[in-house]
């Protein structure tokens, strides 16, 4: 045999045909990439002799009638059907007036017969199938009685689907469509094609090329024949798919006879009587058959190797966790429309020796080879056989045409030297079941989309302008139509350069002495600065950052154990806790039952404002926590809480009333520690809860310890308890009457009530201490109104757009670095007039206060309007650390360890968040909340272009229950649709049907750290079923089904490419299903504005609308087909 013919590469094997997942080949990116088809090449001789033109009879769409239906056929037109000519222009001129049989469902009858070729267990219809048929509207179908017994599919279930089952001379004579599996018989006596009427319709596996002589038959019988063989690979040809579902049986039942004829188990195992090594599987091919192979074996426990010439297949081999070996020679086989091409001879015998090393090693071997119309490569020789242990496993899915090893015996199972060569040529058929159902989807679904373009649904005719129509035709009024010329493959791409920021990668690798010495030198620069502060500030200072130290060490392990579901109540409580910057307020109180000063009056609005961020802020997180509560939870008995809530305030007042003490310091105490342990109760969904209740415990404990430092006399008392009554009041019907979608405004708006309060509570302490006031105090104060005054307006802008109430664009001010930089510059000059003439001259620094505060002001809103929606979630986070961070500057103003302590938390809390949040999106943090000044540098987006493939709820939730694995990926999408609900109510139907559900969360999903998790907890979707990104990315190629829900840039592949405008994001790998399903409204970028090649893949379909509806239809239609079962 010649070097190419010894060759895998050198044929565009069946088997090896790609599977619909891989998507390399699937962008097309404008002036680089053209549509891509599979070519199949079918060697028929058609005569080029121009046929006669014959007139156009009008003949009766049905056979003659009993007496009963003539007037029923009496009422329907007589039709003559024109098939149109293909648009494409050929050589050959095609048949204008065919007289075949065409027309309404209605008149149409459909025949099924038993399989007559040896051995052929399958049949070409289901029962379930059946049932669809008559219900869009065909007359009858005739099933050959017992037809599908050897698939376990007996006449009884076809009757009660509507069938009639009827002798085979009956299904022939009678059928308008004939379906088969196999086709038609042409010898002997009870020859197939001559029992067939004349101009009937025949949907089978024709295999046209193998078969010339039943093609030429068919023709003379004037009957219209398809092959499902010759179904073009296109996007919207996908589920006519019916190759690809028999090599992924025969695949998965390639392994399954090797391990019947296999001496030992596949997986390894470790048991008493000894240690036993797992089995080696070789897959030779990473096509359909050969990728179910590999899956198989390694869900028993093998170790399997993968070879195929394609580099696009290793991708693909490795995801399912098998290994891909190569030759040396740096060759690739990709040839056109994704099959391999003709190798070179020096990579042919470099592909030999590997062959003969693995078969040295590995204990089953499975080819995957096969060529239509030419004998199969024969890549396992005589002589690998021998060097194979005894007792080794050859599976050969090539031997119909041959087989790729010297030793098969097509149809048998054969010995070599002590190795079984299983040559099987009926792998599908010996899963009858399974593979009868799928190829029945395969040609209902072909059947229903032969409908003109000019004609409604419910009517069968040939359009030779429909793509699939003509690839798939083989006969049509008695000529043998030439193959339908096919779209040009495209180019193989080039490896793109490595990209700018790999680059930086390789040239900064650290060595270990490295590594080491810059920790060294941290350490060492921290503890230098610790000496260097303590010489040059005092001891009033350096306590204050020893508590803040220590707090931020805790918070920042605290925080880091935080669900990522619970991110947002983890923002809603600290928001909570940060309302203890009314205790700085408590410290400017005065008066009598009202205040009597300016001072007096700020620190009360300050009290005011912390009690609605308190009570508004726990009221919500408690809504959320609640939410996650799962009916198997154990009951909870939250009362019980309010008995130490009881003795604590109780013996603490008691104990005050008989001298101070350390009291103070006491409370301080338990408050700190209670907040602590707040946070770290949120490290999971069973404990959250509890961790909401211990906050509250501790911002109570730390306002009556604050209350006794303060020692207020009654008239105050009476002033501080009417405010907090009433801000108690409005934060909790604030916190009671939000919904669920709009827990980011809220968050946002509580946040500005923080800063607001840290603002006057900062004021109101300079001017009531203008006489003895340290420079600590001042420079504390002026950075509270600093920090507040930001996050103020900042916060409302940010609450303003989550709300829909101003624009989501960024406002790019002509000159906003300038602006930003001078009104900074502003600040710093008013800080230093105030440093030097508030002590003496309390109007100035008065006026440098309100200065600062109005500059903050105007800061906060030009930073925070400039800052586009999409980054809404890391302003959120980032308005939650200033929060934070503002009460450490009243801490240290006030030399409270409390607030210093709890400010650490919240600033802590934040700035994970906000650093989560930028990683996720692949942002610094200062290109975000300064609009890039730091921004990557991108390359010209190229424009994605391509066909999108629509489909409907129908369709998806067809999908849906057909699955084995689901996942579904939300975003913002959803929330805005309010489609949870739905989703809810079809995801726990499927789950009741036993089929694998979960959902795929991105950190940045919603406007808020978490918010997409609260409200598929709001929905009472299981918690335990919703994954983070790095929990489930590396499953995608194992789903089935991947449904994507108002999710864009999270989901975009782009991502993956250098220099794209988001490169580097980390997005989930949606795009790696076997199917995925996307819900949008059209075709939009996300908040990006970068297009998504997802939309236009081979393995993807587009159902547009409103995500609810949407949703709500699939549920319509699942709990419809889940009643048909």
């Amino acid at each position: 045999m010649s070097a190419p013919a010894n060759c895998l590469v050198g044929y565009g094997a069946l088997a090896l045909r790609p599977p619909r997942g891989s998507w390399s080949a699937k962008l097309k990116l404008c002036g680089s990439l053209l549509g891509s088809t599979r070519v199949f090449q079918r060697e028929h001789r058609v005569d080029h002799t121009k046929t006669q033109q014959r007139t156009a009879g009008i003949r009766s769409l049905t056979r003659p009638q009993p007496l009963s239906l003539q007037q029923h056929v009496a009422q329907v037109t007589a039709v003559a059907r024109f098939a149109s000519h293909a648009s494409e222009p050929h050589d050959e001129e095609l048949p204008s007036s065919p007289p075949f049989t065409a027309g309404p469902y209605a008149n149409l009858t459909i025949g099924v017969p038993k399989e007559s070729y040896p051995g052929e267990r399958r049949v070409a219809i289901t029962p379930q199938n059946v049932k669809l048929l008559l219900k869009k509207g065909f007359s009858r179908i005739l099933i050959e009685r017992g037809a599908g017994v050897e698939a376990s599919f007996g006449d009884d279930a076809y009757e009660q689907a509507g069938a009639q089952t009827v002798d085979r001379r009956s299904v022939f004579s009678e059928s308008d469509i004939l379906l088969k599996v196999r086709a038609l018989s042409i010898d002997g006596q009870g020859s197939e094609v001559d029992q067939i009427r004349e101009g009937a319709t025949v949907i089978s596996m024709l295999y046209p090329m193998q078969n010339k002589p039943t093609v030429e038959r068919i023709a003379s019988r004037k009957a219209t024949s398809f092959a499902m063989d010759m179904v073009p690979r296109i996007s919207r040809a996908q589920v006519f798919d019916a190759l690809s579902s028999m090599a992924n049986i025969a695949g998965y039942k390639a392994v399954l006879e090797a391990s019947n004829h296999f001496g030992r188990f596949l997986t390894g195992q470790v048991t008493a009587a000894g240690k036993i090594p797992p089995c080696k599987v070789l897959v030779i091919g990473a096509g359909v058959a050969g990728l179910s192979a590999i899956a198989t074996a390694r869900r028993m426990g093998a170790i399997v190797r993968g070879f195929d010439t394609r580099s696009a297949a290793r991708e693909q081999v490795q995801s399912l966790g098998a290994e891909f070996i190569e030759v040396d020679i740096a060759e690739d086989g990709s040839g056109a429309g994704g099959y391999a091409k003709v190798m070179s001879k020096e990579f042919i015998e470099a592909e030999m020796k590997l062959f003969y090393e693995q078969c040295r090693e590995v204990d089953i071997v499975i080819t995957t080879a096969l060529i239509p119309g030419k004998p199969a490569p024969k890549l396992i020789t005589k002589a690998m056989l021998g060097a194979m242990k005894p007792g080794s496993v050859v599976v050969d899915l090539a031997a119909e045409a041959g087989g790729n090893c010297e030793a098969t015996v097509p149809g048998k199972l054969a010995k070599y030297e002590g190795v079984s060569v299983i040559g099987y040529t009926d792998l599908p058929s010996r899963l009858p079941t399974q593979s009868s159902t799928l190829y029945s989807n395969n040609v209902t679904k072909f059947l229903l989309s032969l409908v003109p373009k000019d004609k409604k649904e419910k009517y069968y005719d040939v359009d030779l302008t429909d793509e699939v129509t003509r690839g798939a035709i083989i006969t049509y009024d008695g000529k043998i139509l030439p193959p339908a010329p096919r779209p040009a493959p495209p180019p193989v791409q080039a490896k793109p350069a490595p990209s700018p920021a790999d680059q930086v990668a390789n040239i900064v690798a650290l060595t270990p002495w490295q590594t080491q010495t810059r920790q060294v030198a941290s350490i060492t620069t921290g503890m230098t600065a610790a000496v260097a502060l303590g010489k040059f500030t005092g001891p009033l200072f350096m306590s204050n950052a020893f508590t803040f130290a220590l707090a931020s060490l805790i918070g920042y392990r605290v925080v880091w154990g935080v669900a990522p579901a619970l991110h947002s109540p983890l923002m809603s409580v600290t928001n909570a806790i940060s309302g203890m910057v009314g205790i700085g307020g408590l410290f400017v109180m005065g008066g009598g039952y009202l205040p009597e000063t300016i001072p007096q009056t700020l620190g009360a609005l300050s009290v005011l404002l912390a009690f609605v961020n308190v009570s508004g802020g726990f009221v919500i997180s408690k809504r959320m926590l609640d939410m996650f509560r799962r009916p198997t939870d154990p009951k909870e008995f939250n009362w019980l809480y309010a008995i130490p809530a009881a003795l604590f305030g109780g013996g603490y007042i008691a104990a005050a009333s008989t001298g101070m003490a350390g009291l103070v310091q006491a409370g301080y105490l338990v408050s700190s520690v209670l907040c602590m342990t707040s946070l770290s109760g949120l490290s999971s969904q069973a404990t959250a809860r509890r961790g909401n209740i211990l906050g509250i415990l501790g911002v109570f404990s730390g306002i009556l310890a604050s209350l006794a430092a303060v020692g207020f006399t009654p008239d105050v008392l009476t002033q501080f308890a009417g405010l907090a009554t009433v801000g108690t009041v409005a934060g909790l019907i604030i916190g009671r009457r939000i919904t669920p979608t709009s827990l980011p405004q809220t968050v946002a708006a509580l946040h500005s009530v923080v800063g607001l309060a840290a603002v006057l509570t900062s004021i109101g302490s300079v001017l009531a201490h203008s006489g003895d006031i340290s420079t600590l105090h001042m420079v504390s104060a002026y950075l509270g109104v600093l920090i507040g005054g930001v996050t103020f307006t900042g916060s409302i802008v940010a609450f303003l757009k989550l709300a829909a109430k101003m624009s989501s664009k960024p406002l790019a001010l002509p000159g906003r670095h300038l602006i930003n930089s001078t009104l900074l510059g502003a600040n710093v000059a008013t800080m230093g007039a105030f440093l030097a003439y508030a002590p003496g001259a309390p109007l100035i620094g008065a006026a440098c206060l309100v200065g600062n505060a109005a500059l903050s002001f105007i800061k906060g809103y030009t930073t925070t309007a400039a800052i586009g929606g999409a980054d809404m979630p890391v302003v959120i986070t980032v308005l939650n650390a200033y929060s934070g961070f503002a009460l450490v500057a009243e801490g240290f103003m006030l030399d409270n360890s409390l607030l210093t302590t709890v400010g650490a938390l919240i600033g802590v809390s934040g700035s994970i968040l906000s650093y989560i949040m930028c990683v996720a999106m692949n942002r610094s943090l200062t290109n975000v909340l300064f609009g890039g000044i730091a921004a990557t540098p991108q390359t010209p987006q190229s424009e994605v272009t391509g066909e999108i493939t629509k489909t409907t709820s129908e369709e998806t939730a067809e999908a849906l229950i057909n699955a084995e694995n689901v996942i579904i990926v939300v975003g913002y999408g959803m929330a805005v649709a309010k489609a949870q609900y739905a989703i809810s109510d079809f995801v726990q139907a499927l789950r009741s049907k036993g089929i694998n559900v979960r959902f795929a969360i991105h950190p940045v999903a919603g406007r808020m750290p978490g918010q997409c998790n609260v409200l598929l907890a709001e929905a009472s979707v299981p918690y335990d079923i919703v994954l983070e990104m790095d929990e489930i990315n590396d499953d995608f190629p194992d789903t089935d089904v991947t449904l994507v829900i108002g999710a864009n840039d999270t989901v975009n592949p782009i991502a993956m490419e250098a220099g794209s405008a988001i490169a580097g994001m980390p997005v989930l790998h949606a795009w790696k299903s076997k199917q995925v399903f996307i819900m949008k409204r059209g075709m939009a970028s996300g908040y990006a504005d970068v297009p998504n090649p997802m939309f236009f893949m081979e393995n993807t379909k587009m159902l547009f609308g409103d995500a609810n509806d949407s949703c709500n239809a699939i549920k319509r239609a699942l709990e419809e087909k889940i009643k048909g079962l």
